[in-house]
């Protein structure tokens, strides 16, 4: 038996932050990053808190890819001030770190035998990527053994997610871009997952439209507002498909090179993705017969809708890998990693304990081909920084 989960309640369009003002709770712990503190944006979110009449702490020791440490600190932070509202606001990292910390305040307070419910969660993302804001997915970092641990469970899912343009209008243009990127990778890999149904098939196929349509769009101008509506839905649909359809090798390999290198997991995700779709298609062994359970097939169909040349499924993957390298092109995303501080005999001499970390994360459970340590190795190899 198969099922999907529509969990997270979502608020968007105008003034969607106003719903935080009609709260009927007594305490908030509003988990965020230093930025979004230094910047004055939380105040967007205690003014509707202090309308509501709801005491509220702030939590704002969030870092990117928030590490085992951090989430210790905000546990006991929400276990000393048992809030019964738990408020994120930022990217994939403050959503996060918001995850484990209400995921283990549980754990401690069962062990503690308290007798509290456990408190509303509600995300709001101030980027246009993750999708996070309606997983059931989170990532925490062992720095100490550069790893990045996937955790899933539908207990992590958010119960309301906010989506509010003021919010995104300032990102700037290369985050606008990587986490843009992400999203096409959340719903390539989710439409082509050994787990997609009909159901996560929608929401993927619209959230590659969208995507395709208005992403360059907001790269070029933030302030269009019409695009960074489109592409703040087309993540948090992106996040309700590969929440049910989970993801593939793609995230994977993105998520063992960042734990390694520090690599921003959009950019990561950028860099890989066409020589993934290559590999998972097996590009070089088509042949004419049509498998509609392979992923040459499911690739195909997404260039159709795209209105891509695909008059078989050769031409119909190649058609793909190339509008995702246009798209890249626009964007000004790099074709390799170009981080000057790490070398390419940095990476070579990483190369087989990230490929096999690749190979382990839960991610690539549902990737469309089982890869072996030496095809991961192989497709890492596209990317290495330049001599």
């Amino acid at each position: 038996m198969d099922a999907f989960n529509i969990k997270p309640k979502v608020y968007f369009g105008t003034n969607a932050l106003g719903h935080l003002s009609q709260l009927k709770h007594r305490k908030a712990l509003i988990v965020a990053d230093p930025f979004m503190v230094k910047s004055l944006t939380v105040n967007i979110i205690t003014e509707q808190l202090d309308k509501a009449g709801i005491e509220y702490k702030i939590f704002s020791e969030v870092v990117p890819d928030p590490p085992v440490e951090v989430i210790i600190k905000g546990v006991q932070i929400e276990v000393e001030f048992n809030p019964d509202v738990i408020v994120a606001l930022g990217g994939g990292s403050s959503i996060d770190s918001a995850k484990g910390i209400r995921y283990f305040s549980r754990c401690v307070n069962n062990e503690l035998k308290k007798n509290t419910e456990q408190p509303l969660f509600i995300a709001i993302p101030t980027t246009s990527g993750t999708g996070s804001e309606v997983t059931n997915f989170c990532i925490i970092t062992d720095k100490s053994k550069g790893i990045k641990y996937s955790l899933i469970d539908d207990n992590l899912t958010p119960d309301e997610a906010i989506l509010d343009t003021k919010l995104v209008k300032s990102v700037p243009k290369a985050i606008t871009a990587d986490t843009g990127i992400d999203v096409l990778t959340h719903a390539i890999e989710a439409y082509v997952s050994t787990n997609a149904s009909d159901y996560s098939d929608a929401l993927a196929e619209k959230a590659i439209k969208l995507v395709f349509k208005y992403l360059p769009k907001a790269y070029e101008n933030g302030n269009d507002e019409e695009a960074r509506l489109k592409m703040h839905n087309a993540s948090c649909i992106a996040g309700m498909a590969f929440t049910n359809a989970s993801l593939g090798l793609n995230h994977g390999m993105a998520h063992a090179l960042g734990g390694k290198f520090h690599i921003p997991h959009g950019r990561a995700n950028a860099l890989l993705l066409p020589y993934v779709i290559e590999y998972n298609a097996d590009l070089k062994n088509l042949n004419g017969n049509v498998d509609t359970s392979s992923a040459a097939y499911r690739y195909t169909e997404i260039s159709k809708f795209l209105g891509l040349p695909a008059s078989n499924q050769f031409e119909g993957v190649r058609s793909l890998i190339a509008a995702v390298k246009i798209l890249m092109n626009k964007l000004d995303i790099p074709k390799c990693i170009s981080d000057p501080k790490i070398s390419r005999s940095d990476v070579e001499a990483e190369l087989k304990e990230i490929s096999e970390i690749a190979i382990k994360d839960r991610c690539t459970k549902t990737n469309p081909r089982v890869p072996t340590v030496s095809d991961v190795e192989n497709l890492y190899r596209n990317i290495l920084p330049k001599e």
